[in-house]
């Protein structure tokens, strides 16, 4: 096809003015921002479910600090008031409920917005083949009719003009069991579906608040350290590499287990509901990132070990495959639990003796041999190698320091009250006749 070529540039009128100033160029069009301007008094939070069985729906509802009613109502002084739209907990129904997401994927929404997904995200196209769907809300209009809309598609046309994308439990932020090796469904993440090159209006990742049910309070700090970002009232947030609230995921559930203490001395549960250390009997807990017992499941309260269950790492990537099969010791604790075994024979009983050592006053130890005043039970006074091993204990402690006393070598406490004295054997009298008294 023939180019033709520009026409040729015209010659000013006769007597037109000649100025050496070149043209003004036309203003160019305002860029439409997707991010907020300045602090903002209401933000919608529009809730997709994919494959789900409504369980982080129900842990979120359960959050208490803050809790979803504080987020809704504006409970939280300086941040937006949260108008949410979920499929199960939004009164309206119909096309009514349905508006709002439209809107804001045609980008005509007047306000802010997050999308919140929960649930593992199927591959569409699997039941497009068979004239079908895996997860959809709402109608979309195609050529012949209309059809279910798969809130997967929803999610793609929502995703581009949200200030953030939070995916909300294991489902949503690693697939989850829908994904595990096997699945008919093709089930993936948010993450997997938008990919590594997606941001949000914010500049945001997707952002991962895993857990099978995740704790909902990790769910709702999050939401209010991102609203917080969203009004200027605080920075970013810090999440790690994978896109987790990093404050949240960045220990192991070991860590801030109760049971901890019994796995460094080498003491470990044989059965389901003894109180030592589980790792014997199928808990990941020293591998996987997680808070639920140092913050509780519900209302601070619970979680997994707290309440005498194993960790199976629910919260991690690579749950379910590589923990299978659950409630069986994990390969490593031949190793780490051989070794804790071997040195925590010796150090249960250094611990021992540091204990009954410390269970006992000062004064206890300088009285009355030893001898404990309690009516509850007779309490074994030290021995030899107690004493032996306190002698060297106490060089150790206070070398390069001050001992508690007092210098001039008194006790400060050494006299006995008269009402615990024993009674005093009367004194024989010796007296002789003819000696003065």
């Amino acid at each position: 096809m023939a180019i033709s070529p520009p026409p040729p540039v015209e010659s000013p009128p006769a007597g037109a003015q000649q100025t050496s100033d070149p043209p003004a160029s036309p203003e160019p069009a305002p860029v439409p921002r997707r991010a907020p301007q300045g602090p903002v008094k209401v933000v919608h939070a529009f809730w997709l479910a994919g494959m789900s069985c409504d369980g982080c729906s129900i842990a979120a509802t359960g959050a208490t600090n803050p809790s979803v009613e504080d987020l809704l109502t504006g409970g939280v002084s300086g941040l937006p008031t949260v108008i949410l739209h979920h499929p199960v907990l939004s009164v309206e129904n119909g096309e009514e409920f349905i508006e709002p997401f439209r809107a804001a994927g045609d980008g005509k929404l007047d306000a802010p917005y997050v999308v919140i997904y929960e649930g593992s995200i199927a591959d569409e196209r699997i039941a497009a083949e068979f004239g079908g769907y895996w997860s959809a809300m709402g109608d979309q209009a195609i050529d012949g009719g209309d059809r279910p809309f798969p809130t997967a598609e929803r999610l793609g046309t929502m995703a581009a003009n949200a200030a953030a994308v939070i995916a909300i439990g294991t489902c949503a932020t690693w697939g989850g069991i829908p994904s595990s090796i096997g699945n008919p469904t093709g089930a993936m993440s948010v993450m997997d579906f938008l990919g590594g090159d997606y941001r949000s209006a914010l500049g945001l990742p997707v952002i991962n608040i895993p857990g099978c049910a995740p704790v909902g309070d990790n769910f709702t700090e999050t939401v209010a350290a991102i609203l917080m970002f969203l009004q200027g009232m605080g920075p970013l947030p810090e999440f790690d590499e994978l896109g987790r609230p990093a404050w949240l995921f960045g220990e192991t559930v070991h860590r801030g287990c109760t049971r901890a203490g019994y796995y460094e001395e080498g003491v470990f549960a044989e059965n389901y509901g003894d109180k030592e250390c589980l790792v014997e009997i199928g808990c990941w807990g020293p591998v996987v990132n997680c808070n639920i017992v140092s913050r509780g499941a519900q209302s601070h309260m619970g979680g997994c070990m707290a309440a005498g269950g194993v960790c199976i790492g629910c919260t991690m990537p690579g749950f379910p495959d590589k923990f299978s099969p659950f409630y069986k010791a994990p390969p490593g604790s031949d190793i780490s639990g051989t070794a804790s075994k071997a040195v925590g024979f010796g150090i249960r009983r250094l611990r021992s003796l540091s204990n009954r050592s410390v269970s006992r006053e000062t004064r206890w130890d300088r009285l009355d041999e030893g001898r404990v005043p309690s009516g509850w039970g007779n309490i074994q006074k030290p021995d030899i190698v107690d004493n032996v091993v306190h002698f060297f204990y106490e060089k150790i402690q206070f070398a390069g320091s001050r001992k508690p006393g007092r210098s001039d070598k008194r006790n400060w406490a050494t006299d006995v009250p008269e009402h615990v004295k024993p009674p005093n054997k009367p004194e024989e009298d010796t007296y002789q006749p003819g000696e003065s008294r």
